[in-house]
């Protein structure tokens, strides 16, 4: 989400709701985190990034299978409503960042693209590809998480197309994953 015209339309949703998409009331999107938590093959991470953390509500229960989580999102709104969402838990940090233009220094054995990667142009998200293959420790997990209909702000054809483009990374080998009409859940490997 470099691009500023992005940036202030995700600045825009948040400003006018505090849950603009109803993550915390929608079945669907209560029903999308818990089988996403369910396909993390381990019971706990030592430090895990998940950019487009939006108002936080996959990032507290992150949260509680983290040592460390780093959460970024593009809207200032929507860090602050995650950081309220988060206060309390020292070891959860919200910042407000873009990226591809933005990465963290360090590694993770957790990265969590949910909800982002169609946002992206294709040469961005190979962009974060890279990131990810640089940052993720071997053996370490990419969830990625996506809807698999299209809508008028994405820039790729929907889930079904990122996923097709992170299984095409070397590096990343598909380890679980649940497909159903509406979205598409599944666990990389970074391979050794």
């Amino acid at each position: 989400m470099s691009d500023p015209t992005l940036a202030a339309h995700f600045e825009e949703l948040h400003r006018a709701s505090d849950d603009p998409w109803s993550v915390d009331t929608r079945w669907y999107e209560r029903r999308k985190r818990a089988l996403s938590l369910a396909l993390l093959r381990r019971p706990s991470y030592d430090r895990a990034f998940e950019p487009g953390c939006s108002v936080g509500a996959f990032t507290e229960l992150l949260a509680d299978r983290c040592t460390r989580l780093l959460s970024w999102d593009a809207s200032t709104a929507a860090v602050e409503t995650c950081r309220r969402r988060m206060a309390g838990a020292d070891h959860v940090t919200v910042q407000y960042r873009t990226m591809p233009g933005s990465w963290p220094v360090g590694r993770f054995d957790l990265v969590v693209l949910s909800e982002v990667g169609y946002y992206l142009a294709a040469s961005e998200l190979d962009d974060v590809l890279d990131h990810v293959g640089r940052s993720l420790s071997p053996g370490g997990d990419l969830l990625a998480v996506h809807w698999r209909k299209v809508a008028d702000d994405f820039r790729l054809a929907g889930g079904d197309d990122v996923h097709r483009r992170i299984a095409a990374r070397p590096e990343l080998r598909s380890a679980a994953r649940y497909v159903d009409d509406d979205f598409l859940a599944e666990i990389f490997v970074r391979e050794p």
